[in-house]
């Protein structure tokens, strides 16, 4: 379970202050960090095993195309379930959350 750092843009309806501190800068570098710790811990994961990545986020290109990207540079997993919880739905905080399994051979 990967809960890695974010935005936090799916807290913003009860922190109505935290969108003064996001900035395209501040995005752009928790992308890397979030790629980053995706990427490493992938590798520990067992055959047959499962990597969920959760952010609380509602930011594409923190979510959906992170883990879009990943899939595509790493043909050993696949995705299994993918869900956004958005708070103008549900009537709490954002997330985001993928499950992923990996192949059972180390392809």
């Amino acid at each position: 379970m990967l809960d890695v750092p974010c935005s936090g843009s799916g807290v913003i309806r009860r922190n109505p202050d935290s969108k003064w501190k996001l900035n395209p800068q501040m995005i752009e570098e928790l992308k890397i960090k979030q790629y980053q710790i995706l990427s490493q811990y992938a590798q520990m994961v067992k055959p047959g095993g499962k990597l969920v990545y959760a952010t609380c986020s509602i930011f594409k290109q923190e979510n959906e195309a992170q883990v879009q990207r990943f899939l595509a540079e790493n043909n050993s997993f696949v995705l299994e379930l993918e869900q956004t919880l958005l708070p103008d739905v549900y009537g709490y905080d954002g997330f985001y959350m993928a499950r992923m399994k990996r192949k059972d051979s180390w392809d």
